[in-house]
């Protein structure tokens, strides 16, 4: 399948790139999305997520979005009826130091990698949001603003949303100061005071601006 060029977003995910697939025969197809892949601090985290190659899943996941357009008790809610309604879901992660010494591309699609690994049976086919996975055997398509338009690569937001947000809220308990439950790790204004007063802590990634500026 070429990449689609992309002019007008449809206001809610859909199943036409998995339906297209089904019809031509991959009955496995993982939809993949990463979060935390902008952040200052913490891993970035990816999910994979395995639809029924039934159309009646839009109406069980008719709330689920581009994680970025929904609230946290959104996500929150639609996190059990994804992982209901899936053949098969995994999310995986890779550290901040894995970021600093591969990068930040590197390091996101290893974290789909880790994901897809965890399924026990593999995916036939990849959908991915914007980015494309290397050194991957199964064959995939990379679809800008996948998670607007890929039902499945939505689903996968949510996840690998939810996971990370909750990690970054146990570091706020581990690194009191730095106000990760609030920004999750991401750089705001509040997150570069933080740093400012404090200098960074174990989970921020020395690669990123502002803590790769020389003092």
């Amino acid at each position: 399948m070429p990449r689609t060029k992309i002019t007008n977003l449809p206001d809610k995910p859909h199943l036409e790139y998995e339906k297209q697939l089904w019809e031509e025969g991959f009955q496995v197809i993982a939809g993949l999305d990463e979060a935390g892949r902008g952040a200052w601090a913490g891993p970035v985290y990816a999910a994979a997520v395995v639809l029924p190659s039934d159309e009646r899943i839009c109406d069980l996941l008719s709330g689920v979005r581009d994680s970025k357009r929904m609230t946290a008790l959104q996500r929150q809610r639609w996190e059990g009826c994804i992982k209901s309604a899936s053949i098969a879901w995994a999310v995986g992660s890779a550290t901040h130091a894995e970021i600093d010494e591969i990068g930040i591309v590197p390091a996101t699609c290893l974290s789909m990698q880790r994901a897809i690994d965890q399924i026990s049976n593999p995916p036939r086919y990849l959908l991915v949001d914007y980015i494309h996975i290397n050194d991957c055997s199964s064959p995939q398509l990379s679809i800008p603003k996948g998670d607007c338009q890929s039902l499945s690569i939505a689903a996968a937001s949510v996840l690998a949303k939810v996971a990370r947000d909750a990690f970054m809220v146990k570091m706020d308990q581990q690194y009191p100061g730095y106000g990760f439950a609030r920004h999750k790790g991401y750089g705001t204004a509040l997150h570069n005071q933080a740093i400012s007063k404090l200098g960074p802590c174990d989970i921020h990634r020395m690669s990123f601006h502002p803590l790769n500026q020389p003092e």
